[in-house]
């Protein structure tokens, strides 16, 4: 039997916003933290690669986390990750310095236990060393982040995830609806839950038995992702319809991503800047990258409004 119910549903991974001179926009991210909560998501990511975790220092991440978790107050369950090293010892201790700030679970990333050219039997043997060092008074999960390379987890990982017991999340990211399938089948019974990164995916990994959705277009409307998620079986024939428009909206992830999505925050007052440490804003806005963008968040709008969802713009129709 599944425990950790909480797992289901929507989990953003979150922004970080910088101000001009990129450090963090800390009044910024309490307003981005709010527009979470006010959404109705399940809970939130913090400290991901769309939290820009491998362009914060150490102490960055650890204080992050922190502020979030302050913030949130116990109003929605909070995960984070900060596992960025390569060395097996200096992961340990991010891990185990991210337990101590009292978080839900500690994400991993996959690609960290193992380089491109390295077998899947190390990635197994390094996680289970990790696993042991961390305590277990703290859930664990995986990410399979696609930053500096995707790793994918064979399904012999899955299984001693699922079988270990200190498991609760995996963020899937491998896009493909028949491992998904898979896996959701390897996790029956256990504490550990499947939640999917890829909008195009995701109706049908929903009605596979995956538990919810991780990605980065709860950036722009987690509204839509908690709708589905709440009512694809209750409403399937609207369900397929928001399923249609976002697959079709998640390719905006394509757009200079993360600057997209801090743009849109800007646009509607949370965030003061949309400034990264990843990557220069510039190329967003020379092109038609930004009007692309809008559209896509304005037909979200009267998706929105078809389901009887309160609008985040303040006209859909104009301009925030």
């Amino acid at each position: 039997m599944n425990t950790d119910d909480h797992y289901r549903g929507v989990w953003p991974v979150m922004l970080t916003p910088f101000d001009e001179q990129r450090e963090i926009d800390w009044e910024s991210l309490k307003k981005l933290i709010d527009w979470y909560i006010n959404a109705g998501v399940n809970g939130l990511f913090a400290n991901c690669q769309s939290s820009e975790m491998f362009f914060l220092s150490d102490s960055e991440s650890l204080q992050l986390v922190r502020f979030v978790l302050d913030y949130v107050d116990g109003r929605v369950p909070v995960i984070a990750s900060g596992h960025t090293a390569c060395g097996l010892s200096q992961q340990i201790d991010q891990l185990g310095a991210m337990v101590q700030t009292g978080v839900d679970s500690v994400i991993m990333i996959s690609n960290r236990f193992a380089m491109p050219e390295e077998g899947d039997e190390l990635l197994l043997a390094r996680l289970m060393k990790i696993t042991a060092a961390l305590p277990d008074t703290v859930g664990l999960g995986i990410y399979e982040c696609p930053h500096p390379y995707k790793r994918l987890l064979p399904d012999d990982v899955v299984d001693w995830c699922a079988r270990s017991g200190r498991y609760t999340f995996i963020k899937d990211t491998c896009c493909d609806i028949g491992t998904i399938r898979r896996r959701v089948e390897r996790v029956k019974g256990s504490r550990l839950h499947i939640a999917n990164a890829n909008g195009q995916t995701l109706l049908p990994s929903l009605q596979a038995g995956a538990h919810g959705y991780s990605g980065v277009m709860a950036n722009f409307h987690p509204e839509l992702y908690v709708w589905l998620c709440d009512n694809w079986q209750k409403e399937p024939e609207k369900a397929d319809i928001l399923s249609a428009y976002l697959s079709t909206a998640s390719l905006a992830e394509y757009l200079d991503y993360p600057i997209c999505a801090k743009d849109y925050q800007k646009s509607i007052g949370n965030f003061k800047s949309a400034s990264a440490r990843v990557r220069a804003t510039g190329n967003y806005y020379a092109g038609h990258f930004q009007d692309s963008v809008r559209q896509m968040t304005l037909l979200g709008e009267f998706m929105k409004e078809w389901l009887g969802i309160p609008p985040t713009l303040p006209d859909a129709r104009g301009s925030a």
